[in-house]
């Protein structure tokens, strides 16, 4: 996997928040009884994989990756992709830091779960991991903005504008 790829990732994540700016707050956190039950509880949750997978397992950036439901509920939009910001960090120090060694496995318990038995896992599996698991939110996310009546604006890597696709 390369940089450029994950550069995709963030693309099509702000084409699905930029969106999401002309919600009203009552749509923006309206459960709409699936996934994450709101568009914002699953932009967190999202961002919360890439803090916990990355940040805390790989990195030990951080014991407490995940947020309370009372600093979610305080959130808005600017603190989301603020918290999305943090996560795009962690997934360059992941580059950075297991740069030759993406596939060798790391073993340690969950810091964010007590106890948690020992995992297993490579940076590699948990970087695809982080990626498949913010689209199949993303596809939940979209499905909820055409429930509230919008249509959706084209998330899909494929969907890039030809210049995207340019390595720089």
């Amino acid at each position: 996997m390369e940089k450029i790829e994950y550069e995709w990732v963030k693309q099509t994540r702000q084409i699905l928040l930029d969106q999401c700016k002309g919600l009203s707050e009552n749509e923006f956190t309206k459960e709409l009884g699936f996934g994450f039950q709101s568009i914002k509880d699953s932009f967190v949750h999202i961002a919360g994989c890439y803090h916990a997978w990355l940040g805390s397992f790989l990195l030990a950036k951080t014991t407490s990756p995940l947020l309370t439901k009372d600093a979610i509920s305080a959130m808005n939009l600017e603190d989301i992709e603020n918290y999305f910001l943090q996560a795009d960090e962690y997934v360059d120090a992941v580059f950075n830091s297991f740069n030759g060694r993406f596939d060798e496995p790391i073993v340690k318990e969950l810091a964010w779960k007590n106890d948690s038995e020992a995992v297993k896992k490579t940076p590699h599996q948990l970087f695809i991991h982080s990626i498949t698991h913010e689209f199949h939110h993303k596809g939940q996310i979209v499905a909820m903005l055409r429930l509230l009546g919008y249509i959706p604006k084209n998330t899909d890597i494929v969907g890039l504008p030809e210049r995207e696709f340019v390595k720089q």
